[in-house]
């Protein structure tokens, strides 16, 4: 390992016989750009490696990409949330750069464009965002989702209130961490998935990938944890995989239907007839009515929220079907987006009304909305079929 220029972000290693020039840049910042192209000019690299993983670069390469989502297949493959998820670091990410008059990713756009021009090869280093979201969501209980889910909500709505020492602390942070930066501070667990994993990941990709001269282009948070790492061998496919279920949430999933029914079935023997009807209507209402009210909040479509309301009860007593996906389909064939909501997409998640109106987002909140009203209906609904029996 030689020098390290801390004033520029510019820092020189060295694996086996090749070296590599890491430059740590801010994502949100114009200078950074520059910089970039300055210096994959000045160092004519043969490889320019990026933080970016292939979905991210089709998105800054192909912007039109949206337009071949289908948005069936990402409902039956259980898909909306993180497709949502997305959507919403898109939405932020690109606020921020439209506060500070940029374009969103311009320091990789800028890196990728600059490396083709002097002929370097483009090798993408960083994981799959999927995975990463994955990994974070298996990660985490019930209540943790929740306030996930909250937190990406409410970064919507917060752009607007970000001051200026707000920016420069995020020239120095992951956009991913500074997003979840509120749920991060009860969840230690996040900052080794979003950072410490991918610090990892990032060393083993550039350090391997091909050329003799590379210049490597990363957010400044991650240059500390590169290094760190540089020396260690990594296993990637590790890290490339998405933790199974532990077995008890396999139990459980089956469980706890198994012991709804079960509670119902001891209703009618022990109560009589009206006892175990009104537990079961209990779940009915609680589970339909709020399942119905999740949909309703996503402003669905009449025949959507009826059918969250009917689909709530039955689904939540079947561990592979959710009420979500029921409403998502009905939302999609009631209200099938257009063309044009797919090229609008881009415009419509910079505002909260946006994801409403645009028809795929809508569908999109429809599907999590539902499913969030259904779970809490199960929780409402036990305690008062209890108090019934």
């Amino acid at each position: 390992m030689t020098q390290t220029h801390n004033a520029d972000m510019v820092h020189r290693l060295d694996y086996e016989d090749k070296q590599i020039i890491l430059l740590g840049t801010a994502h949100v910042s114009r200078e950074s750009a520059l910089q970039v192209e300055d210096l994959i000019l000045a160092e004519k690299p043969d490889t320019v490696c990026v933080e970016l993983c292939d979905s991210r670069y089709q998105s800054i390469r192909h912007k039109e990409k949206w337009r071949e989502t289908d948005i069936f297949q990402v409902i039956r493959d259980k898909k909306a949330l993180f497709l949502l998820s997305q959507l919403i670091l898109a939405s932020f990410q690109k606020r921020i750069a439209e506060k500070l008059d940029m374009t969103p990713g311009e320091e990789m756009i800028r890196a990728i464009e600059t490396g083709e021009s002097v002929g370097a090869q483009i090798h993408l280093a960083d994981r799959d965002i999927r995975i990463t979201l994955s990994r974070v969501w298996r990660s985490m209980g019930l209540w943790s989702k929740l306030k996930l889910l909250f937190q990406l909500m409410l970064s919507l709505g917060e752009v607007e209130d970000i001051l200026e020492e707000d920016i420069e602390r995020m020239k120095q942070e992951d956009v991913l961490e500074t997003l979840l930066a509120e749920v991060g501070k009860s969840l230690p667990e996040l900052r080794e998935i979003l950072i410490d994993e991918r610090d990892a990941y990032l060393a083993h990709k550039i350090k391997t990938a091909p050329g003799k001269r590379i210049v490597a282009v990363v957010g400044a948070g991650h240059v500390p944890g590169i290094k760190q790492k540089w020396n260690f061998d990594q296993d990637t496919a590790a890290l490339e995989k998405v933790p199974p279920k532990g077995r008890l949430s396999g139990y459980l999933q089956w469980l706890i239907p198994i012991l709804i029914v079960g509670l119902m079935a001891a209703g009618f023997v022990a109560g009589g007839a009206k006892a175990g009807t009104d537990m079961v209507l209990w779940w009915v209402g609680a589970t339909g009515i709020l399942g119905g009210l999740g949909a309703l909040l996503a402003l669905a479509h009449p025949l959507t929220i009826l059918s969250a309301v009917l689909a709530a009860p039955l689904t939540t007593l079947h561990p592979l079907i959710a009420a979500g996906w029921v409403s998502g389909l009905v939302e999609a064939f009631a209200r099938k987006p257009k063309v044009r909501d797919f090229e609008n997409l881009a415009g419509d998640i910079m505002t909260v009304k946006g994801f409403w109106k645009n028809k795929i987002t809508k569908i999109l909140l429809v599907v999590v909305f539902t499913n969030i009203g259904a779970s809490i209906g199960v929780f409402v609904a036990v305690p008062l079929m209890l108090k019934v029996l």
